[in-house]
């Protein structure tokens, strides 16, 4: 059994070619792939050569974690599943190339348990699953964000599930006048704001040198959490000193803030419409890439499978 996928040949050199799928264990589906999302974050410092080494890294590899798709096969334990739509956080499952994180392919093969049921009604919206979850636990595990620094994607997200949390609205920075767009919630340009009492900033931009800037912002032993994903970051210790600054790395996901959030989907407090600005056909994808990562304008990319 075979598959179509994207793989980074080497940094900047991507390909569609096919390769050979590991065959399917007692407890492992199926799944053909629908949609899936390009990350401006892991995924660009993937095709930047920048991602620092992780236990699997190494070229060539199958990238993206942000696939929804259907079960069309399982083992025989799992076999009830057949016919599920689901959202795929990665799979590991090539000849011939690595799975970091695997995701991107015409359809992939994974444990069972890693297959999330999401509602098909979402349609695309779906690939968000995993950066609402993220955006969940960064939100979710401390106090909610006064002040959300970049209206990207995760830091639409982190805005959006702090107003559906109940929390008051957060202010967000935004330096490119083009994103701030926004409802619920206000989205300035940093230079309008004065205010340097912030309980909690939640940085959502990903740029390395953001910390000088904020730290002036918060209020005595306030919190900073990091919701990004950063080659390096640093900071002057002084102004972070005298207010005993605090500060958080949000990680990974888990099974329950992906439960936490299709709750909160279900009952209508979060919404993912209008995050998805750009689809392209998968076939597309030597394009696709660069433009996820270069163009000011896309927001968010997602390839469709369906046409191949």
């Amino acid at each position: 059994m075979d598959t179509l996928a994207i793989v980074l040949e080497e940094p900047e050199r991507l390909a569609l070619r096919r390769l050979v799928l590991n065959p399917m264990g007692p407890a492992d589906v199926l799944i053909e792939i629908a949609w899936s999302g390009i990350s401006a974050g892991t995924e660009k410092l993937l095709w930047s050569g920048k991602m620092p080494a992780f236990p699997g890294m190494g070229y060539p590899l199958v990238p993206g974690y942000e696939s929804v798709g259907r079960i069309v096969d399982a083992g025989g334990e799992v076999r009830a599943r057949i016919g599920e739509w689901v959202f795929v956080p990665g799979a590991n499952c090539y000849e011939g190339a690595r799975g970091l994180f695997g995701g991107s392919a015409q359809r992939v093969v994974l444990p069972s348990a890693r297959a999330i049921p999401v509602d098909e009604s979402l349609g695309a919206d779906g690939i968000l699953t995993a950066l609402a979850a993220t955006a969940y636990h960064a939100v979710a595990g401390g106090t909610p964000p006064e002040l959300v620094i970049g209206h990207g994607i995760v830091g639409r997200l982190a805005a959006r599930i702090t107003v559906a949390l109940g929390a008051p609205a957060p202010m967000v920075w935004e330096v490119n006048p083009d994103r701030r767009d926004a409802s619920g919630y206000a989205v300035i340009d940093p230079a309008q704001d004065e205010r340097r009492d912030y309980a909690t900033i939640c940085e959502a931009s990903g740029a390395p040198d953001i910390l000088d800037t904020i730290v002036p912002r918060l209020a005595k032993r306030g919190e900073i959490v990091l919701a990004g994903f950063y080659d390096r970051i640093g900071f002057a210790f002084p102004p972070a000193f005298q207010r005993e600054a605090r500060l958080r790395i949000s990680s990974e996901f888990t099974p329950a803030d992906v439960a936490a959030t299709n709750a909160l989907i279900a009952s209508g407090a979060l919404r993912l419409d209008g995050l998805i600005s750009h689809v392209r056909p998968a076939d597309d994808a030597v394009d696709a890439y660069p433009a996820a990562f270069g163009d000011p304008a896309c927001l968010k990319m997602v390839l469709d499978w369906s046409a191949i």
